[in-house]
């Protein structure tokens, strides 16, 4: 079973989703997975707790009507090549990625058979859905680890491959939790994207080809740097701080779209904010 139009899908979270209320984010995702009729895998490569957590998941998807919900769970690379995991990845509507390290999704699944299947599924329209570090992995270029809470410089971000669902972006989660920005700016100057993404918590961005809706309790901050006159990352050290001038900020909580073709927010009334309309935007 695909969507119609093959169209990619994908919900990105921010983490800390709600999982025992109305759980709005997980609905979405079920309800673009097929609904009644669901098929959704839980992808565990990124715990240690595979199947605690994968349990957890289970339940939420069972008790908002999925029909049959299963965890891939994948220790090592060779896991990535069973052919049980293969088939349930090929019967999926929704591949649900969990949350825990990103670097071990990567580490065990890049480059793998179920890496292909997946993102095959993933252009024939099944939903693609992912938290926490599953969110982390959704670009060809993710943060691997960071610190938080800090001005921007370079040293404060490790970067690495990723899945490559979102190819051209950054992605960072827990964003305003745990104050994000700085290393979220520091990744995108190190890496050759234009757009940042911060997810808060209980949040989520709707991916349906080159729209984003955002969905959830908190906000999604995008910092887009294609029209940035300056820094300084050729003139510094590692541990030296980093300018950064005429990147744009965009705050977007719910109801609130984004275009990543224009690279503009849609208001909620659905009037493209652009240079005249500069409700929801700011320069740093």
């Amino acid at each position: 079973m695909t969507t119609s139009g093959n169209k990619r899908q994908l919900i990105i979270i921010g983490g800390a989703e709600d999982k025992d209320g109305d759980s709005q984010i997980l609905r979405e995702f079920v309800r673009r997975a097929g609904g009644t009729k669901a098929h959704i895998v839980i992808m565990t490569a990124a715990t240690e707790l595979p199947r605690d957590v994968g349990e957890n998941y289970i339940r939420v998807f069972e008790r908002l009507g999925a029909e049959n919900v299963r965890i891939v769970d994948t220790e090592t690379r060779e896991d990535a090549t069973s052919s049980t995991a293969l088939e349930a990845i090929a019967k999926a509507t929704g591949i649900f990625f969990t949350g825990g390290d990103q670097a071990r999704i990567t580490s065990i699944l890049k480059d793998t058979e179920i890496d292909a299947a997946i993102h095959k599924r993933c252009s024939e329209g099944v939903v693609i859905g992912g938290t926490s570090a599953g969110a982390a992995v959704m670009p060809d270029k993710m943060i691997v680890e960071g610190d938080s809470q800090t001005n921007p410089r370079l040293e404060i971000v490790e970067m690495g491959p990723g899945l490559g669902f979102l190819p051209g972006v950054v992605i960072d989660q827990h964003f305003s939790e745990r104050g994000r920005l700085g290393r979220l700016m520091t990744a995108l100057i190190r890496e050759p994207a234009v757009l940042g993404f911060g997810i808060d918590e209980n949040t989520a961005m709707v991916v349906t080809d080159s729209h984003i809706e955002i969905i959830g309790q908190g906000s999604v901050t995008i910092v887009d740097e294609s029209d940035s006159t300056y820094n300084n990352m050729d003139q510094i050290l590692r541990d030296e701080a980093l300018a950064i001038c005429g990147a744009k900020l965009h705050i977007l909580p719910h109801g609130y779209k984004f275009d990543l073709n224009t690279r503009q927010p849609i208001l909620s009334n659905g009037v493209t904010a652009d240079a005249s309309v500069p409700v929801g935007s700011a320069s740093v």
